[in-house]
């Protein structure tokens, strides 16, 4: 006996000091799933898709009174409710993780919580349901990650102060009590999503309502790392967290934050509203991954089931086409990273891990070969991902090349073509040397793409050999003073002459994937068009109100449509041109925007965020 209690001693001792021993993982090593994932779903689930109304915000702006508003309890019946399809779904789509709201603005809890005086699905709505915990049991089981949001302000709970924009329940400088006893009972339901589920993330909102001290935010952290040193948090705690969250609007430019994550709507809501059809097509969702893919962060992709479970038909049809295409192009989503500066290629690009493989991202098709410029590496091989199908190399010097397709390999929405190097990748400083006039015009019918590709980026750059010439705006009577013309070019020229002419340096790289000059005074914007687009053609970050769209040389006029422009942002949507085939141009189209304005473009950063360790 005396000699078992100093060695009871000695093993209890030695593993605390293991205990205490255990680092908290670094930021890198507990991202690398979240880096890796590329696409999450969204889940904004509660009784606002009873009358199809704005989540919370209905009552919370006034549009309806509370009272009504808590009376589609009654209606929130989740009778076709079935986790395991939603899981089945969410998978089929491509995603890694899903996000599912616990708790929105409104107050209502969709789990069993035991806090005091809350509302929940289990108590108060027509379901008589704990919602979350079957879902959360079936994304664990399919292997996905899992991800709680919940919001911090709870405008319909007796101790939290505000309650609507113009009514407030009590000061809470005045009546601390009341607001400790909000404080805890947030803090309770936290620790209790935390114990109960173990989620790998949680997505926090509301936070702008209080200071991080009121929130006491540093506390929230522990109860949530005690249960998971992995945890992530995004950065809507107090503005720090693991990871940047930007809403609807696609970054212009790669944040600076190291991880970040896109969250999206499908239409215009984020819960489900039977009249909003103002759905995005599936393609045009698609390239949206692929903008984020290409800067090096994730897309969260949000759904919003009806009151019964169901999911409505249009948002079924999006995952499971956006499934199709990520099924077939899995080497190049997951995993990957941030691809290289836009001037190298006309089109989104990424990088394997070791950076030996390059990833091009082709939204049209075209027979004319895609140029890829400046890859001092050594290109081993070129094949289509999805089907390998070989691709023809054209290196017309030491860094550049032309890579040439069959058009009945393209995808119907994103192309991508995997580009093997003999190392990491190497770019070259140097840029395409200027085209000349005489090597313009008097160039073979076979280089007529080519150098077409050239024009357009020395005019994009502010480099055009046409200032000094006979050209007009009408392309009429212009004599290039080449004895050998190609006329392919020189009837390419005239045609799109106004484009040419007087015209100055385009907008930076961001706002649009290809090549743009800018009239002289600044107000038409042309776009030039390679191949045929998958999809109408897309400008991020303009400010001005477009007043006319055409076709150059053609004098047809375009419609337009705006997506994610939200009322309270500064941000502006995105703008997308669909082309129509006919009025293609078989080398490069020319597409002009008439601005109201000169032209003002939106090109902020996200902003760099800290880690919560």
């Amino acid at each position: 006996m005396r000699i078992l209690k100093p060695l009871l001693s000695f093993l209890i001792l030695t593993q605390s000091i293991n205990i205490f021993a255990q680092k908290a993982p670094t930021p890198n090593e507990k991202m690398q799933w979240f880096a890796d994932a590329k696409l999450g779903i969204f889940i904004h689930w509660g009784i606002y898709s009873v009358n199809g109304i704005s989540e919370s915000w209905a009552f919370y702006n006034n549009y309806i009174d509370h009272d009504a508003y808590m009376k589609q309890l009654k209606g929130f019946n989740a009778s076709k409710y079935n986790p395991q399809e939603w899981v089945n779904l969410i998978k089929e789509s491509g995603a890694k993780y899903a996000v599912i709201t616990t708790k929105h603005h409104d107050g209502i809890s969709l789990w069993d919580t035991k806090a005091p005086k809350a509302t929940t699905t289990l108590s108060n709505s027509a379901s008589k349901k704990d919602l979350i915990t079957p879902f959360i049991a079936n994304l664990k089981n399919a292997g996905l990650k899992t991800g709680l949001y919940f919001s911090l302000p709870d405008w319909s709970y007796p101790d939290y102060d505000i309650f609507t924009r113009e009514r407030k329940r009590y000061d809470f400088i005045t009546e601390p009590k009341r607001w400790n006893n909000f404080v805890n009972y947030y803090q309770t339901q936290l620790k209790e999503l935390s114990t109960q589920y173990k989620p790998d993330l949680v997505w926090f909102d509301g936070d702008w309502e209080h200071t991080p001290k009121e929130w006491e935010t540093d506390k929230v952290r522990s109860i949530l790392k005690g249960d998971n040193l992995n945890i992530i948090i995004n950065s809507r705690l107090d503005e720090h967290g693991d990871y940047e969250t930007p809403e609807q609007g696609v970054p212009v430019v790669k944040p600076d934050s190291k991880y970040w994550e896109l969250c999206y709507t499908m239409n215009d809501s984020w819960g489900y509203q039977p009249y909003d059809n103002h759905y995005k097509s599936s393609s045009m969702i698609i390239r949206t991954l692929v903008d984020c893919i290409s800067m090096g962060g994730n897309l969260l992709l949000d759904i919003g089931p009806k009151a019964d479970g169901t999911i409505a038909t249009e948002q079924v049809k999006i995952l499971k086409d956006l499934g199709r295409w990520t099924k077939k192009h899995s080497e190049a989503i997951y995993g990957t990273q941030a691809g290289i500066p836009a001037s190298h290629f006309v089109g989104k690009t990424s990088l394997s891990k070791n950076n030996d493989v390059l990833y091009l991202y082709v939204d049209y098709k075209t027979t004319n070969g895609l140029l890829l410029s400046g890859i001092k590496s050594k290109i081993n091989k070129v094949e289509i991902v999805g089907n390998k199908a070989p691709v023809k190399v054209v290196k017309l010097n030491e860094t550049n090349y032309l890579l040439y397709a069959n058009e009945s390999d393209f995808d119907k929405d994103v192309t991508v073509l995997k580009v093997s190097l003999n190392e990491s990748i190497i770019l070259a400083d140097d840029k395409l040397k200027s085209i000349s006039m005489e090597n313009l015009f008097s160039s073979k019918e076979d280089l007529t793409n080519i150098n077409l590709k050239k024009l357009a980026t020395d005019l994009n750059n502010g480099i055009n050999i046409f200032q000094n010439t006979n050209l007009t705006a009408d392309g009429l009577g212009f004599k290039s003073g080449v004895t050998k013309n190609n006329e392919n070019i020189k009837n390419w020229v005239v045609k799109n002459a106004e484009a040419l002419y007087k015209t100055t340096a385009g907008i930076p790289a961001g706002h649009y994937q290809g090549k743009t000059v800018l009239s002289a005074d600044k107000q038409t914007l042309y776009l030039f068009v390679e191949g045929k687009p998958t999809g109408p053609i897309a400008i991020k970050g303009l400010k001005n109100n477009i007043s006319r769209i055409r076709v150059v040389g053609e004098g047809t006029m375009l419609s337009h449509e705006i997506y994610n422009k939200l009322y309270w942002s500064k941000i502006p949507g995105i703008v997308y041109i669909p082309i129509p085939e006919d009025k293609l141009d078989k080398q490069l189209t020319i597409i002009a925007v008439l601005l109201d304005s000169p032209i003002d473009l939106y090109r902020e950063k996200v902003g760099a965020i800290e880690s919560n360790l």
